[in-house]
């Protein structure tokens, strides 16, 4: 008599999205941390994020922008085709499933630190969900580097809150760049630092980039610039 056929296997459990991968054992504390298209609701975490930026490059002295003129100049043209800016969050939760932006669906990754994040502006930098934090911010903007003849990316301000830096953060953001300019098939990507921010130089040149000694940055702006306009 012919033996019974074995019995099917069990169908497979669906794992939750984003969830820690089982072949890795977690160190330390694992969070997820996300890279997504900021929208206009982002304005007012945006806004304090370049505050912070402005205290801590220590500009406070030039630093005029507002929530009202945020929101009426940096989404006026569809990503990628003029200033874009990536948001960085975080959560010890995995990210809930939310409608995407096409052209950028969100990157999610587990990022395992050492210690846990005391975040004293936790409530502040909250955003869409109760475990949802925002730790950062890209902004670029296409140029085009001539000697190269193709399209570029500009990083004009990046920035990691206090609590989040050393952790990893900004390197996910400025790999997020460099990504999407490789993905879009650009030539390059620039973006200037201040001199005494040694740790950021050191950061900058172990992601290999090449640190420029014999350029000056030139800025033609306020009552300089508006010079101009009452000229023939």
């Amino acid at each position: 008599m012919a033996a019974a056929a074995p019995p099917p296997p069990p169908a497979p459990v669906p794992s939750p999205p984003y969830t820690v991968p089982e072949d890795k054992t977690p160190v330390g504390h694992p969070v997820f941390a996300r890279i997504r298209l900021a929208q206009p609701s982002d304005v007012p975490h945006i806004h304090k994020l370049i505050h912070q930026m402005a205290v801590f490059e220590r500009l406070t002295h030039l630093f005029a922008a507002t929530e009202a003129s945020l929101a009426s100049t940096l989404f006026n043209s569809p990503p990628f085709q003029s200033v874009t800016v990536f948001l960085l969050e975080v959560s010890s939760q995995p990210f809930p499933e939310q409608s995407q932006n096409p052209l950028y669906p969100p990157k999610i990754q587990v990022v395992n630190l050492d210690l846990p994040i005391d975040d004293p502006e936790r409530e502040v930098f909250k955003s869409g969900g109760s475990d949802v934090i925002v730790v950062g911010f890209v902004l670029f903007f296409p140029n085009y580097p001539t000697f190269l003849a193709k399209p570029g990316f500009y990083v004009e301000d990046l920035f990691v809150r206090e609590c989040y830096r050393r952790k990893g953060f900004g390197r996910l953001l400025l790999c997020a760049v460099a990504k999407q300019a490789v993905k879009m098939g650009y030539g390059r990507v620039d973006w200037v630092v201040l001199d005494w921010n040694v740790n950021a130089i050191k950061f900058y040149e172990e992601m290999g980039a090449k640190i420029s000694q014999e350029w000056r940055t030139c800025k033609l702006t306020g009552d300089s610039l508006q010079a101009y306009g009452n000229t023939n």
